[in-house]
């Protein structure tokens, strides 16, 4: 197993490298582009694909992963290695920045709905998909980004060959919801001061990376802001919401599934992400709790990290052979 976040430093994910220069190393090959919504106010959204070099009639790509970030990330900086790691194993890989994340539009980290960025999803792998019509199609999800990968997948369920929940946000941690009685006041907040950050029992990178020098290399990328850390009102609780959601609609879940957790994550419980394989109605389910493990597997030490993305690796593999 290799993934390159093993030689990234504090400073960049692509550790010494230009970010051309990371892409000639793992011979890969990317493009960018923005995508207009079909909402009626339209937004552009950053999309990105990477593709491994050397893809010809003897070496055909194995497949298609699209890939959806969390809460307060992008499909850059960190969740980029991932892309990366997948599309060296031979995938076309792609990814959207979420409205209000990354190089997208919209004001910062706000969802007051889940709803329209299923769609805006949608659009975007709808097109890879259609521009690549011979390849089984995965969805990988982390974080709110697996909450969102399975709604696509009940709204597509003839479109994609699997489903991979990492981190997912299956249900949110006791110990990291807003502290009472603030839970039960949040939909009055929501409606009256939707902008207003709420202030949650942990910070949101402090809780989900492990290693510290990952931590702060998060908190360099040019996109972030501190702020950010903490939802607004109104996203507050539609994360709450979306987990009631997940835990309605978990049962209705048929593909191949692929369910990794980790057994001390303080951000999304464990037990959400437990009780989600369980009820999935799919004959090919694989549940992988790996202990120790915090909320972002990327944020872990070496062990862990090199364990857990194996598991994904070998299991996007095997399932397209």
């Amino acid at each position: 197993m290799y993934h390159p976040i093993l030689h990234a430093n504090k400073t960049s994910p692509f550790g010494d490298l230009t970010l051309e220069e990371f892409y000639q190393k793992h011979q890969v090959l990317h493009s960018y582009s923005f995508i207009s919504t079909k909402t009626k106010f339209k937004t552009k959204l950053y999309t990105q694909t990477w593709s491994p070099v050397t893809q010809s009639p003897a070496y055909p790509p194995r497949g298609i992963v699209a890939m959806v970030h969390g809460y307060a990330s992008e499909s850059g900086w960190v969740f980029e290695t991932t892309a990366v790691a997948i599309a060296k194993l031979g995938f076309h890989v792609c990814a959207i920045d979420l409205p209000g994340h990354g190089r997208s539009e919209g004001p910062r980290g706000h969802i007051p709905s889940v709803a329209p960025v299923i769609d805006n999803c949608i659009q975007f792998f709808d097109d890879v998909r259609a521009s690549n019509s011979h390849l089984p199609a995965f969805l990988y999800g982390e974080s709110l980004g697996g909450a969102i990968a399975m709604f696509i997948s009940l709204r597509q369920k003839e479109e994609w060959r699997g489903l991979v929940l990492n981190g997912a946000m299956c249900g949110v941690s006791r110990d990291f919801k807003p502290v009472w009685p603030l839970e039960k006041l949040l939909p009055a907040a929501a409606m009256v001061a939707p902008n207003w950050r709420v202030v949650v029992a942990g910070n949101l990178v402090e809780r989900s990376y492990k290693e510290k020098w990952k931590r702060e290399l998060v908190r360099r990328c040019p996109r972030a802001k501190r702020s950010f850390e903490y939802p607004p009102a109104s996203t507050a609780l539609e994360l709450l919401r979306v987990c009631e959601e997940v835990g309605r609609k978990c049962m209705e879940v048929e593909l191949p599934l692929l369910v990794l957790h980790g057994e001390d994550d303080a951000v999304c419980d464990v037990e959400s992400a437990e009780l989600v394989y369980d009820l999935a109605a799919s004959t090919d389910k694989t549940l992988k709790v790996l202990p120790g493990m915090w909320h972002q597997l990327i944020g872990e030490g070496k062990e862990i990290l090199e364990v857990g993305f194996e598991v994904i690796f070998s299991w996007l593999k095997e399932r397209t052979k």
